[in-house]
């Protein structure tokens, strides 16, 4: 509700062209609120207010705002004020503009934008995708084992304003290998003529360049930290990473799992920007596999044709077990899929996964079979063996379920593929193909067909 009243009140100000007025506001307000109001906005009334922002909070609303609305402002901009847009980006914020920018307007921005803002962007673009060093920035406050508490206090005055964060201070030998931190609050409390190397906490927790971001969170999360070094092979600090792009990380990361968990392709973009084309070709490729798959559902009842003719009763309960199978097998992928994205389980495991889904699996079939033997035989009134080959089914379909279920995952990632891929969708598949063939296995020996 105050996003919404704030909206009509800047819209107020701007259709009566109260500008000063307006700038008075939005100078008052957060910029996290402001990039939220700017985004309900039309295009061409977000260019005016953007242009209306005080110089010094543009570049700060600038990182808030959605990809769409960032290419649209800096391609609307002069060549000057798009330059000077990008310099004053942190410069993970600008290399993340850039590599969604068609490549004439990034050389463009680049060509335009200051030698030391150049330096840092192609510095984080030449690491790969989804790295540590493609989202760490390089903005911090370095210092040398040999300064004094005054002379680091003196630089941190002097870098402090264009760095990320100032709360913690990363210490360097002569070839610029990271030796220690030291924080800000025991500079304050510590004797000015205090060395560095003799206060510094050496025991340094770091990330390489290499390492990918969703490794990158599980660290944040074990150590609790706000921020954390970034160094190459060979422990040379070349930037941080910060709490505010692992909340982003997290984000960006759990998205990606549930739509490859619902068989949909991941995509960068919010569902609402995303045009229906685009949209049909994250979802068909899934669909037409799993379409494929499941003929051999239709090939297993088309070749008990003959079975089902003596027994035709027993068609009405194929739907039954192949959602039951699915519902187990999901259960069980979910759970798994989970554990190995926090790390809890690995593939050592395996052995005590079967044995635990095992006997979860033998409980929750059994549970399931007697609930339904019951209403078998007291409202539909089947005869007791047809009762048992379904109630027999339901027990060894679970247990199938829940046992593929919970290695797929695991085995996927011990090739290399993500886990996601292996849930509920692609486990249903063959879930409802084995579900079938135990089905008419048992009915073949009990009913004799």
């Amino acid at each position: 509700m105050e996003e919404i009243k704030e909206l009509e009140i800047l819209r107020e100000l701007l259709e009566a062209k109260q500008y000063t007025r307006l700038r008075q506001r939005m100078a008052d307000m957060n910029i996290a609120d402001i990039a939220a109001v700017m985004e309900e906005l039309e295009e061409e009334e977000l260019l005016k207010v953007f242009r209306i922002l005080p110089k010094s909070m543009a570049a700060d609303v600038f990182s808030y705002l959605e990809v769409e609305s960032q290419q649209f402002i800096i391609t609307s901009l002069s060549d000057r004020e798009a330059a000077n847009i990008i310099n004053n980006l942190m410069a993970d914020d600008a290399a993340d503009l850039l590599e969604e920018m068609p490549a004439n307007i990034v050389k463009k921005l680049l060509a335009n934008a200051s030698a030391e803002t150049r330096r840092d962007i192609n510095h984080l673009l030449r690491y790969p995708e989804d790295s540590a060093g493609s989202i760490m920035t390089v903005e911090y406050v370095d210092l040398k084992e040999n300064m004094t508490v005054e002379e680091a206090i003196q630089r941190i005055r002097q870098r402090g304003v264009d760095s990320e964060t100032i709360n913690i201070c990363y210490v360097l030998d002569t070839k610029r290998t990271l030796v220690g931190t030291v924080a800000l609050r025991y500079l304050l409390i510590s004797p000015p003529d205090a060395v560095i190397g003799d206060i510094m906490h050496e025991n340094v927790v770091y990330l390489n360049t290499l390492m990918d971001q969703e490794e990158v969170a599980r660290q944040f999360q074990k150590y609790d930290f706000t921020s954390m070094p970034v160094a190459d092979n060979e422990g040379r600090l070349v930037g941080i990473i910060t709490v505010d792009d692992v909340v982003d990380i997290m984000q960006e990361e759990a998205t990606e799992d549930i739509e490859k968990m619902a068989a949909i392709v991941p995509s960068d973009k919010p569902y609402m920007k995303t045009g229906v084309f685009e949209t049909w070709k994250k979802r068909i490729p899934w669909l037409l596999l799993l379409m494929i798959s499941a003929t051999f559902t239709g090939s297993i009842i088309t070749s008990f044709e003959a079975a089902l003719s003596v027994f035709p009763i027993l068609t009405a309960f194929i739907p039954m077990l192949m959602d039951t199978g699915g519902n187990a097998g999901g259960q069980a992928s979910v759970t798994i899929i989970r554990g190995l994205s926090l790390n809890e389980i690995g593939y050592s495991d395996v052995p005590k996964i079967i044995l635990k889904e095992l006997r979860v699996a033998l409980l929750c079939g059994a549970t399931l079979a007697g609930a339904y033997f019951a209403k078998l035989m007291v409202f539909d009134k089947v005869g007791l063996n047809v009762a048992l080959v379904v109630c027999l089914t339901l027990v060894a379909t679970v247990a199938i379920a829940k046992m593929i279920g919970c290695t797929l995952p695991v085995m996927a990632k011990r090739l290399g593929f993500d886990p996601a891929v292996m849930a509920s969708p692609f486990i249903t598949t063959i879930v409802d193909a084995l579900s079938l063939l135990i089905y008419f296995a048992i009915a073949t020996k009990i009913l004799g067909l």
